[in-house]
Order: C-alpha cells, then structure tokens, then sequence
C-alpha cells in the first residue's frame, strides 16, 4: 500500500472537519481529531478560521486534554493561549500540566496578566511551582527554555545502580545523556546510555564518566545555547546556575524551536516587521505593528527626494537623466539586499566578529565593484540603444559601480556597527541602507550626469 502524502492528508482531514462542523457531528468530529498526531492537528487547526478553530479545540479539550495541548505546543504559545484564554483559571492550569514544563510555561507567559498569575498560584499549590520557576528567567534564555525535569545521577553510585534508577524513573521526558551530580547536585561529569551498558554492573560511575562536557548557564541566550547544539552535534545541553549546579536540561527539540524563531524572526526584522506578526493576525494589529516602519522609510525617502532636488535643473536639460534614476538606486538596493542578508546571517551563526570583518568588507567590496561593472556594461548598452547617447550609457555605468561598491561596503559595515551598539542589526540595516543606496545612487548619477551635461 502507497502511503499517502503528509500535505494530502491533512487536506483530506481539514476538508472533514469542516464538513462535520458544518453537520455538528460533534461524535464524529471528535473521533476523526483523536485518530491524528499533535503535529498533524496543529497544522489543521492553524488552517481553520478563528471561530472553527476554537470550536474544534474546545472538543477535543473536553474529551482528550492531553492531546489538545500537545496540539496547542505545536500551534506556538501565543496561539494556544489566545485558545485558552476564555477558560476557567482552574482549567488552564490543568491543562498546562499535560505539557512539559518548559511549554506549559511558554503558553502560561502569554496569558493575560491576571489569569497568568492566577494559573500560576494554582499551580504552586498543586506542586507545580517549576513553570513559575522558569518564568523568573528572562525571555530568550536557557533557564526560560529549559526543562528542570533533568535525570540526573550521582557520582557515588554504581553502574547496576544507575540502570535500576532509570528504569524506575518515570516522569523524565527524554534521556539522551545521563548526568552526573556530586552530593550538592554540582555537575561533574556526563555518561552516555550506550557505555552504561557496556560495562561492568559494579563499575562507580566516577570512573566511567567523561568530565569535560559542554554546558550553558541559565542566562545564556537562546541563540547561542542553539549554536552550541549545532556545532558538538549534541541531542541535549544541560543547564547550570551561578554554582555550577545542574538545574535543568535543553533537548534537542526545543532547540530546533528556536532556530525556526530566530531564523523567523531576524526574516521578519530585515522586512521591518515585527515577529508577532502572522497571517491570521487581526488587521488592525498589523497595521499597528507595520505603519511605524513605514513611516521611517517614507522620512528617508523625502531625503532621497532632496537630492534629486539639487538636480533639477540637469533632469530639466536631459530628461532622461529622470527616465535611468531609478535603475541605480533600484539596483544598489538589490546588491545591498545580497550583502546585508550574507552579513546577519554571519553574525547569527557566530561567523562573522569584529576581527574578521576587514575580511569580509574587502571581499564583500570586490563583490560590489564586480557587480558594478557587470551590470553597469549591460545598462550603458541598453541605454546607449534607448537614447542613442553613449555618454548616457557611460554616466549610468559608472553612476552604478560607485552605487554597488557604496551598498556592499554599507551592507557590511552598518550591521556590524549596529552589533557593536547592541542593536539588533536585523532590526535596523536596512532602514538605513535603503537611504544610503538611494542618495548616493541619485547623487552619483545625478552629479556625474551633471559634469557632462553638454555631451549629453
């Protein structure tokens, strides 16, 4: 038998829950979400309109909780708690405690103030005090994402012994590494399931344990915990305090989590958009978040306008000086665009630092010049066809040189200064690279055009 097609399938799941909501077999409904992974259900329910997407969660809330909220960790916090937020602090925090507690707290953040708080204060008393524990980390560190749930074992305790606490561990989410604590629950060593198993049932652990293992303190950011992950090819990191104490672990699942948000996020950030902003999110919201950038770039564009300005009198000459503006302007802004994309990507992935950047701008530069010359010898051609003036052609070339070589030394240099201030510099490059590609782009073609206004 042919497996069908994951993208096929959840179209044939979709297209039923809808027909069922449509019938309110609410039976048959709950039956057919029970049958389908978390993963499965989150990608339905993000693909149902705000009303039947509440209604459907709210089914399988009151039948299947458990599954319901894995669906709800898929969807991403703040989604699960714009589902949950119509409900009874008393069942939020029921809810919540299906998930691991890095999750449950991740949705609980997201609550309104109030009902969080209430959740919270629920949870403490029903010994659930670790999701409050996460939240007094910032956001975006390793004690925020981290799971507190860790097995961890100690360093006096023989190899029959560990495999006999393992066994009986019950609530422990994920074992990759077994860690090794001594009596005050300092981290000390790391053992792996496969050499567990391979030795003597007799053998201390101390012996069998390697001691330089790779861990993150609780304040460490996300990305760089993310970063570390990728670069020791680990399946967990785990998690210290201050002392050296082992106080959590971070599975690779959460770090591919985070990846897929800062990689979203610096996307979002570079089109000056905030990373909260989704496809279903009110308009009225996105207009807020969106109106403020728009705003930024409409001031730097009257400053680009002000430089053509300064030339009216040539544009007024040689008309076509006004028909070719906008290739050099358009073109640097698309070579900054290359730039500026390599760049933060360097800088998130922890290639790109201070005593590496000459490097990059040199190499980045002769990128800019080649790409200048390349296309600045095709528009010289075609506006030497257009016009018939090869002086046209020569002004737009090398209007378009110095325009690429400024957009590959800005796309370059305002990133890393940006860094070096503590700005994100997704955030903000390209705001700024934008006017400087514009005005020296009219600037350069403008003020060239003007030298050899009579040839023109």
């Amino acid at each position: 038998m042919v497996a069908m097609p994951v993208h096929r399938k959840i179209d044939v799941v979709l297209d039923s829950v809808k027909r069922l909501q449509r019938m309110g077999a609410t039976a048959n409904l709950l039956n057919l979400l029970q049958k389908q992974h978390p993963a499965d259900l989150a990608q339905v329910f993000s693909e149902l309109n705000e009303r039947d997407r509440h209604a459907a969660v709210s089914v399988l809330l009151d039948r299947n909780s458990r599954l319901a909220m894995e669906a709800l960790s898929e969807l991403g916090p703040e989604v699960a708690a714009s589902l949950l937020a119509d409900r009874s602090a008393e069942e939020i925090a029921r809810f919540v405690q299906e998930l691991a507690t890095d999750d449950a707290a991740a949705i609980v953040d997201y609550l309104p103030e109030e009902l969080s708080q209430a959740v919270l204060e629920l949870m403490r008393k029903k010994e659930g005090a670790d999701v409050g524990n996460l939240l007094e980390y910032e956001e975006q560190t390793a004690g925020r994402i981290m799971n507190p749930n860790v097995f961890a074992l100690s360093e006096d305790m023989t190899v029959a012994e560990a495999i006999a606490a393992l066994q009986a561990s019950r609530d422990v989410e994920m074992v990759f590494y077994l860690y090794v604590v001594d009596e005050r629950r300092h981290l000390v060593g790391v053992v792996s399931l496969r050499r567990l198993l391979l030795v003597a049932p007799d053998t201390p652990l101390k012996r069998l344990m390697a001691t330089d293992l790779i861990s993150v303190r609780v304040e460490t950011d996300q990305e760089d915990v993310a970063r570390q992950v990728a670069s020791y090819n680990l399946l967990a990191i785990p998690v210290v305090d201050e002392e050296n104490k082992l106080v959590g672990v971070i599975t690779v699942d959460d770090v591919i989590d985070v990846i897929k948000d800062e990689a979203t996020e610096d996307i979002y950030r570079l089109a000056g958009v905030s990373s909260d902003d989704h496809i279903f999110t009110p308009a009225r919201e996105s207009l807020r978040k969106r109106l403020p950038w728009l705003w930024v770039n409409l001031g730097t564009a009257f400053l680009a306008a002000s430089v053509v300005k300064l030339f009216e009198g040539a544009i007024g000459k040689v008309t076509a000086l006004a028909v070719f503006m906008p290739v050099v302007a358009g073109m640097g802004g698309n070579a900054a665009t290359q730039t500026l994309t390599v760049i933060v990507r360097g800088i998130a992935l922890g290639e790109l630092t201070w005593s590496n950047s000459r490097k990059a701008l040199v190499k980045e530069a002769l990128v800019g010049v080649g790409n200048g010359v390349g296309c600045g010898v095709v528009a010289a051609l075609g506006a030497w066809a257009l016009q018939g003036s090869a002086a046209l052609g020569g002004v737009l070339a090398l209007a378009m040189i110095i325009n690429m070589f400024v957009a590959a030394t800005a796309g370059t240099l305002i990133p890393l200064t940006l860094r070096a201030l503590k700005v994100d510099p997704a955030l903000a490059s390209s705001v700024f690279i934008t006017t400087l590609t514009d005005v020296f782009g009219f600037m350069s073609f403008l003020g060239i055009g003007s030298l050899f206004l009579r040839f023109l």
